[in-house]
């Protein structure tokens, strides 16, 4: 808000809306909300704000006793035409998710499967190597949490890097996805579905952003109340994105994981 030309009335608003709204909006529909004249401005508020949903110090996740952490990758991104088979410009997405179990005796623990999503984590890759996903995983996850992974080499040094690492054969195969890595995939399901009907797709310079926004509600989904508190908590100790910046490709957007860029 530091030097800004819109109303601290508007920010607040412009904050509200953010956090209270379950799946957001796209700038466009940001701008109308709020009565902006030009898209630009509504764009760059919306940037500022997902800058406030990381916080520098956060905690990494699976750390609790009885809980494990699955860990995928996938691509993220639209579809290229007339370019040659195969040829595609989608984005390399990490993630790590909290695996957790209801407690005994509750209507929720009756169901057929008792687990449910926990924390999560995500961000840009710049390949598959181990040195990407591992190091993803490190700066993520709790050392000595219990990991499990499909079975890509990418993961096979997480054993001796301090994890308790099992890895399920079947890569590829719905059928084992199904089984052991749901939650997952549940959440990469979601991030797609969220990023096409939301925002209509997204540029890969940007694309951090909103898997930071996408990270800050999922992890808020429990705590509604909460995340506009958060968030203005948040904001008011980071850095936020100039216009320029972000138009320029000189901002780089927070991230958990510092050895992925």
């Amino acid at each position: 808000m530091e030097r800004s030309h819109t109303p601290l009335s508007t920010w607040f608003w412009a904050a509200y809306l953010v956090a209270s709204q379950t799946k957001c909006m796209s700038a466009v529909q940001f701008q109308r909300q709020l009565g902006l004249s030009r898209y630009e401005t509504a764009f760059g508020i919306l940037h500022k704000l997902r800058a406030g949903m990381v916080r520098p110090d956060r905690d990494r996740i699976g750390a609790r006793e009885g809980e494990y952490v699955e860990v995928d990758e996938s691509y993220v991104g639209g579809r290229t035409r007339g370019e040659g088979r195969g040829v595609h410009h989608k984005t390399f997405v990490a993630a790590a998710i909290e695996v957790r179990q209801r407690k005994p005796g509750t209507a929720q623990d009756k169901r057929k499967d008792a687990r449910y999503a926990g924390r999560v984590r995500l961000s840009v890759a710049a390949d598959r190597s181990a040195d990407s996903l591992c190091g993803f995983v490190e700066s993520a996850v709790m050392p000595g949490a219990r990991i499990v992974t499909d079975d890509w080499s990418g993961y096979d040094s997480l054993a001796t890097r301090g994890f308790d690492h099992h890895a399920i054969a079947g890569r590829g195969d719905p059928a084992v996805a199904e089984e052991f890595l749901p939650i997952v995939h549940l959440v990469f399901s979601n991030l797609k579905t969220w990023l096409g009907g939301i925002h209509h797709g997204v540029s890969a310079k940007h694309l951090q952003a909103y898997l930071n926004e996408f990270t800050f509600r999922f992890n808020q989904r429990f705590y509604p109340f909460n995340a506009f508190r958060s968030l203005l908590g948040i904001a008011a100790c980071v850095e936020a994105p100039t216009y320029a910046k972000l138009y320029s490709g000189e901002w780089e957007h927070p991230t958990s994981s510092g050895c992925l860029r």
